[in-house]
């Protein structure tokens, strides 16, 4: 593996691997419990590849009784995961000095989930049943489902976060997760559901977006393209290569993980190119546009979500990616 070069560090560290006492530390924090959605930040803490540009990372994990949110703009974590760029847009209009520096999913991996033989099986075809959506989800993607598509709020039922409800009911529809909902019902339900990917049909957000303090950006841009970078390669590294002992980092944080259900995430994070698709493919594992930026902005607009007031140039940086980084270790561990 390459060594990881970080903007402005002295040419001594350059020229020689970074002794453990000379590690910045820095901490991450996730959006959820320890997950093989996060796995890419776990791999690069367990390959060494933060350690090979400078920092030492502690990954903080998230959770219901957490909210590492608040903990960015007053300094108790330095990144950030976020969920999609509508908290970044928040953060803007609240005026949070704080910014998306990279994006490792480049798809939403929110979902519908339906039964399977029950006619359910186009997109247009959900229009006609109720759909168990949370308050979250009513207030974002699916105000854009009701502006772009036609969907109606009377279709809504709660979501609870239970799954006998749908499990029990083959004319409801569901949300959750491409790598989490579709797993707990083939487990308990005993059926594959059909799944419908909402970034296939237009909603084009970043997720798994990493955010830090402008502050942070400004006065040590080198920790910043360290902590960008070292991910990038991590997120190769998980999804291409030997990810076995993330995987244990990852139990160690969240025990009652199994090995089940992080090989299912996988194998979806992998069939839908969250992670790796697109501008990705060619730009590296955490690319940005502009461009799709914008889209997204007008979309959220156009559906009521976000006041065209907010200046969403400002929820980004696009300094730290699109550089091709992880795109010859991947070539590798391919052999292509």
């Amino acid at each position: 593996m390459r060594m990881l070069c970080g903007v402005g560090l002295a040419a001594s560290v350059l020229a020689s691997p970074v002794l453990a006492q000379d590690l910045e530390k820095v901490v991450f924090g996730t959006n959820w419990v320890a997950q093989a959605e996060h796995g890419g930040y776990y791999q690069a803490v367990a390959d060494g590849t933060y350690a090979a540009c400078g920092i030492e990372v502690e990954i903080k994990p998230g959770g219901p009784q957490a909210n590492n949110r608040i903990l960015l703009p007053v300094g108790k974590i330095d990144f950030l995961m976020g969920g999609n760029m509508l908290q970044a847009f928040s953060a803007v209009e609240q005026g949070i000095p704080t910014q998306v520096v990279a994006a490792h999913f480049q798809k939403e991996p929110q979902i519908i989930m339906t039964h399977p033989d029950q006619g359910l099986d186009t997109w247009e075809s959900l229009k006609d049943i109720n759909l168990l959506i949370g308050k979250g989800g009513l207030n974002s993607y699916y105000q854009w489902m009701v502006a772009e598509f036609g969907f109606s709020e009377d279709q809504v039922r709660p979501y609870t976060y239970n799954a006998a409800p749908f499990i029990a009911d083959n004319r409801l529809g569901q949300q959750g997760y491409v790598t989490s909902e579709p797993f707990a019902i083939e487990t308990e339900g005993g059926f594959k559901p059909n799944i419908f990917l909402i970034a296939d049909y237009g909603y084009d957000s970043y997720s798994t977006t990493v955010e830090t303090r402008t502050e942070l950006i400004e006065t040590k841009p080198d920790v910043v393209k360290c902590f960008v970078d070292g991910s990038a390669i991590g997120w190769v590294n998980f999804l291409y290569g030997d990810n076995s002992a993330a995987l244990e980092l990852i139990k160690k944080d969240n025990p009652g993980m199994s090995d089940e259900q992080l090989a299912f995430s996988i194998e979806k994070l992998k069939e839908y190119g969250i992670v790796d698709s697109g501008d990705s493919l060619t730009m590296g594992i955490g690319a940005m546009t502009d461009a799709r930026n914008k889209s997204f902005f007008d979309k959220m607009v156009a559906a009521g979500v976000v006041s065209a007031d907010v200046d969403y140039t400002k929820s980004y940086t696009l300094a730290f990616v699109n550089n091709g980084v992880g795109l010859d270790e991947k070539k590798a561990l391919l052999g292509n």
